[in-house]
C-alpha cells in the first residue's frame, strides 16, 4: 500500500510499535517501522509508541539514534508520543532513572507510571478537541502529567488532568490510542502535518 503525503515512520525499537502501524493502515496510511538513523532520515513524522520509557532510552543510545531523533525533532520534524513515547518527549520526567534521557520537545512535567502500577490500568472515554465524539482510551503504566507549559494546548484531560496535548509539532498522549480500533488520533496526526 502507498499514500500521498508524509512518510510516517514508528520507532521500533521496544514497545507497541506494530499495532501502530496497523492503525496507521487502518487509514490508508504506511507506516514504516524505524531503527537506525538511515531509516529515521527516510521520514518525515515518527509515532514513539508505548512500552518501557528507561528501556526505550537504554536502545536508542545503544543503537545510535539518540542523537539523530534529537536532532530531528529540535529541526522541527512532527513527531506523536504515546505513554512512555509522552515521557520521551516531555522537558521533565519525575521518578525517571539517572541515566534516562528525554527529547525535551514538549514542555511537560511527567510522573513515570503517575496512574500506578499494571493492576491500577483502566480505560475511560475522552472528549478530545476536533474528533466530533467520544475516544476511547487505554491507561497502562500510564504517566501523569504535573505541569504544562504555557505555550502547550491540551486538547483532552481526564479527571481534569491533561491526558493528550500539542505544541508546535510535537503530540503526546498519556495513553495507548493504538489498542483500540478508532483510527482518528493517527489520522489526527496525519492531517496535522500534511
Amino acid at each position: 500500500m502507498t499514500s500521498a503525503g508524509p512518510r510516517i515512520g514508528v520507532l521500533a525499537l521496544q514497545g507497541a510499535f506494530a499495532v501502530h502501524q496497523e492503525r496507521f493502515a487502518d487509514i490508508g496510511v504506511d507506516a514504516v517501522a524505524v531503527r537506525t538513523a538511515a531509516q529515521l532520515a527516510d521520514v518525515d513524522a515518527l509515532v514513539i509508541p508505548g512500552g518501557e520509557s528507561t528501556t526505550m532510552s537504554h536502545l536508542m543510545r545503544t543503537n545510535d539514534l539518540f542523537d539523530p531523533l534529537a536532532e530531528r525533532i529540535a529541526d522541527g520534524m512532527p513527531v506523536f508520543g504515546t505513554c512512555a513515547g509522552m515521557i520521551m518527549c516531555a522537558a521533565d520526567v519525575l521518578d525517571g532513572r539517572p541515566d534516562q534521557r528525554s527529547f525535551g520537545a514538549i514542555d511537560l512535567t511527567v510522573r513515570r507510571n503517575g496512574y500506578g502500577r499494571q493492576l491500577a490500568s483502566f480505560e475511560a472515554d475522552l472528549d478530545i478537541a476536533g474528533l466530533g465524539g467520544p475516544f476511547r482510551a487505554v491507561f497502562i503504566r500510564a504517566p501523569l502529567v504535573e505541569r504544562i507549559g504555557l505555550a502547550v494546548d491540551v486538547l483532552a484531560r481526564h479527571d481534569s488532568v491533561p491526558v493528550l496535548v500539542r505544541h508546535e509539532r510535537c503530540t503526546v498522549a498519556s495513553f495507548h490510542p493504538e489498542l483500540t480500533p478508532d483510527a482518528r488520533l493517527h489520522r489526527l496526526f496525519v492531517d496535522s502535518i500534511a
